[in-house]
């Protein structure tokens, strides 16, 4: 039977701070400033709701963690889990909640903050301290939540593994006759029933609107004869999941088995180029070159992979011009497609972690186009 992961500790937390605040120093910056978000998740366990109310963790080298809030939500964010590894500051209604936030920060600091914090929230510290100055956490500090350790790991695995159980389960319901949004539903119970917490997406693109990489499911009645690209994921145990397989209904014609073995070879030279030290953009180019020589370059029109953790898309990116190296515990998708406007389109997705000597797949079923009904 599946177990679920021990809870992470404040140890884990007060671990991931005290990385952060040094990964700011070595980069020149005074320090990291955190808004409610996945890199507060990541960082301190706490998930409050996102409001007009300011929120804001600080971290610093040589400086205790403090998380800003407000007094009305102090006692949920005492219980974080990531708590006891940081100091809690609040503020009550009717205060200026900036005049709490800036002795915390040097009044001449530049600092990483994180991509969703709120520009009224920035704007407010630039107005208290205007010799700060900021960059998005993404620019400065892209590796912040890339490398993962084993505890994390062991969630994207599961995570995977569910996704695969998913895939397994829907091969075994019609297709021909039923809307692209009963199959999409019929994923999202899969995903709830195999253990998935939230469900991000279900992307259900039968015949010509699978030529649409991010198509939504839709009221098309899904026909004989029809390719059809599935790309679902979502959270578990708070990690994501996210695979794409192409299956057909009914025998495929030989130029859609052709190519449906063109991206099934792209993706295996993707997953292939996976090396701790190569530069992002080698897993690119790898499965770019296949399709690029089989003639359908102009029609492979996204990058090949994203990384995934607390979200389902993040750092880094396998795609031309990212030469950050591939580190063992970087997890990333390696998912090459062909789109045919106005015929169908062909995806296959796996999620990939690299290792010390190459990489490990986190989704594990058959790669072959899958004939269902």
């Amino acid at each position: 039977m599946p177990t679920t992961p021990a809870p992470f500790t404040a140890d884990d937390y007060r671990a991931r701070m005290t990385r952060a605040a040094e990964a700011a120093a070595d980069a020149g910056l005074a320090g990291v400033i955190v808004a409610p978000g996945p890199d507060l998740v990541h960082l301190t366990g706490y998930r409050p709701v996102t409001t007009e109310r300011l929120t804001l963790l600080v971290l610093a080298a040589g400086q205790d963690p403090v998380l800003v809030v407000p007094t009305l939500e102090a006692p949920d964010a005492a219980e974080a889990p990531g708590a006891p590894a940081l100091t809690l500051r609040d503020w009550t209604d009717g205060k200026d909640p900036y005049a709490v936030a800036a002795p915390l920060l040097d009044k001449d600091g530049r600092f990483a903050v994180s991509d969703n914090a709120w520009a009224m929230h920035l704007l407010g510290l630039q107005k208290t301290l205007p010799g700060t100055s900021y960059a998005s956490l993404t620019e400065v500090l892209p590796m912040l939540r890339a490398v993962k350790d084993a505890p994390e790991l062991e969630r994207l695995a599961a995570a995977g593994a569910a996704a695969d159980a998913t895939y397994e389960e829907i091969l075994k319901v019609r297709f021909s006759g039923r809307k692209e949004t009963d199959v999409a539903a019929d994923l999202a119970a899969l995903l709830k029933h195999f253990g998935h917490s939230q469900v991000d997406f279900t992307v259900v693109g039968s015949g010509p609107n699978g030529a649409n990489p991010h198509h939504e499911a839709g009221d098309r009645t899904i026909e004989s004869g029809d390719m059809v690209v599935l790309d679902f994921g979502g959270l578990k145990h708070g990690y994501g999941s996210d695979t794409s397989r192409t299956v057909h209904v009914g025998e495929p014609a030989p130029a859609e088995a052709h190519i449906h073995d063109v991206v099934r070879e792209a993706q295996q030279a993707g997953f292939d180029a996976v090396k701790p030290g190569v530069a992002c953009q080698e897993i690119d180019r790898a499965a770019r070159e296949i399709i690029d020589e089989a003639g359908y370059g102009d029609l492979f029109i996204h990058r090949t992979g994203h990384g995934i953790g607390v979200t389902t898309h993040e750092p880094p990116y396998m795609i031309e011009g990212e030469e950050q190296p591939l580190v063992p515990g970087m997890c990333f998708s390696v998912e090459p497609g062909i789109y045919l406007p106005g015929r169908f389109g062909v995806r296959i997705e796996d999620i990939v972690t690299v290792t010390d000597t190459g990489g490990r797949r986190l989704n594990n079923t058959s790669r072959e186009m899958a004939i269902v009904e």
